[in-house]
């Protein structure tokens, strides 16, 4: 997502930067290309009106005008102005109240709400510590049921055994009465949707909204539909007083204007996006972040939320030891490159790192992190621990073992014996005792596939 307005607004300013000073023509010039970029990543033509002249009222002034680098001074602007139109603070989910919390999400067919339901499991259990309970409440589709009843398994959470005869409104007070009785501590239902918004549906909605009194009513909306997201989100809000806005299908082919304009529009804020299919790939959206992610500044807070993730506390410890006594093996390597590869594909993890999305023609080799597992798992216990005794021979056999070439075995070696090397110089130097080199191991360990091989 954003990809094709990253890359229209960082064209933008690489103009703006080349000058030493700049003049209201060539702030509306810019302006200009700004605008239409953002009306083709289909944002609201309201939204992009307010934002255009929101930058440019402060490109005009002094606070650009008077500065000794203006260039930068505009994507700061423009940067400040992308947060505020998506909202500023991040929203937390509201789980108080009397257990169990009821969080309902709504929205239509097709849009993703059952598996968000179970990625919104996943995450509170994993992040909040809650104990969630799964309502499948869309009766209309019973392979909605089943599927809910299959994510459940799949995440080993307790889901409620909904009879699709039953009356929706009726499932979701036995399901609380269930929830409650089983010191579940959050109740999330997954509601029925329509192919459009009826009278019918909304009616449905609001006895169960009712009936539950819901601390959150997320509405579920498939970031592929641009507008009609913004559409369906305003229409929700009318009949139902939605409280949040789940964006799934982020990772898509989309052009990113429905996460630009829902907030703006609707008033109300994107809590979670769902990035992937996987059951893991739910975040919670932060404005500032994504503003940085689209002007190419990186996102290094996610990233390291990431990998804190990845790897665990003992692991990091065990990781630090091992760089302070210039310990780290080729088992040790390979173990922390299965790690990188569980926090998603190096194309997005690259789009984290600030300026990396400036690259031009770089792209990540998703298969040398596979060749390089490969590499370390066909050799022996012993060779992974000691290199040095890899011979021609040995080295011939593990590249038939692993399906690549010598070239490559050779280069994973020369790269790991330099590292070493670079290891063992820091703590020769005293780099590695000390707070700062305290501090530099430990984002070491924490950060998988950290190492410079």
């Amino acid at each position: 997502m954003f990809d094709s307005l990253s890359e229209k607004l960082a064209g933008v300013f690489k103009s703006l930067r080349g000058k030493g000073k700049l003049g209201e023509k060539d702030v509306e010039a810019a302006m200009r290309e700004v605008r239409l970029a953002l009306l083709e990543a289909d944002v609201h033509y309201r939204v992009v009106k307010t934002f255009v002249a929101a930058v440019k009222d402060r490109a005009c002034g002094q606070e650009v005008m008077r500065s000794l680098t203006p260039g930068q001074m505009v994507v700061k602007i423009v940067h400040e102005e992308l947060v505020r139109m998506m909202g500023e603070h991040f929203a937390p989910l509201d789980l108080g109240g009397k257990p169990p919390v009821p969080i309902l999400l709504v929205g239509l067919q097709g849009s993703g709400k059952t598996t968000s339901a179970g990625k919104l499991a996943r995450q509170l259990r994993r992040d909040a510590r809650r104990q969630p309970y799964l309502v499948p409440a869309d009766v209309y589709r019973p392979a909605a049921i089943q599927q809910l009843k299959k994510i459940a398994a799949d995440l080993d959470v307790p889901v409620f055994d909904t009879d699709p005869s039953g009356d929706p409104v009726e499932i979701c007070r036995q399901a609380r009465d269930e929830a409650y009785r089983g010191g579940y501590d959050t109740l999330i239902v997954d509601t029925a949707g329509r192919l459009h918004v009826d009278e019918a549906l909304m009616d449905e909605l609001r006895r169960i909204r009712d009936a539950l009194e819901p601390r959150e009513i997320l509405l579920v909306a498939d970031a592929m539909t641009g507008q009609d997201a913004v559409n369906v989100a305003r229409e929700f809000d009318q009949a139902l007083g939605i409280t949040g806005v789940v964006l799934t299908k982020a990772d898509g082919d989309a052009r990113g204007g429905a996460a630009l304009s829902i907030q703006a529009v609707t008033n109300k804020p994107i809590k979670l996006v769902g990035v992937g299919e996987k059951l893991d790939a739910l975040e919670v959206f932060h404005p500032d972040r994504m503003a940085s992610r689209i002007l190419g500044m990186g996102d290094v807070l996610s990233l390291i939320e990431k990998a804190e993730q990845a790897i665990s506390r003992d692991e990091a410890a065990d990781l630090e030891s091992k760089l302070r006594k210039n310990a780290f093996t080729l088992e040790d390597f390979r173990d922390q490159l299965k790690m990188l590869r569980k926090l998603g594909s190096m194309e997005d993890l690259l789009k984290m790192v600030p300026g990396a999305g400036q690259l031009k023609g770089v792209q990540p080799d998703e298969g040398e992190l596979v060749r390089v597992v490969a590499i370390v798992d066909s050799m022996t216990r012993e060779e992974r621990r000691r290199p040095e005794i890899l011979n021609a021979s040995r080295r011939r056999r593990i590249a038939r073992g692993s399906g690549t070439r010598v070239e490559d075995v050779n280069r994973l070696i020369k790269r790991y014996q330099e590292a070493r090397k670079m290891l063992k110089k820091m703590n020769r130097l005293g780099l590695g005792s000390g707070k700062k080199g305290k501090r530099m191991r430990r984002l070491m360990g924490q950060m998988p596939g950290g190492m410079p091989f």
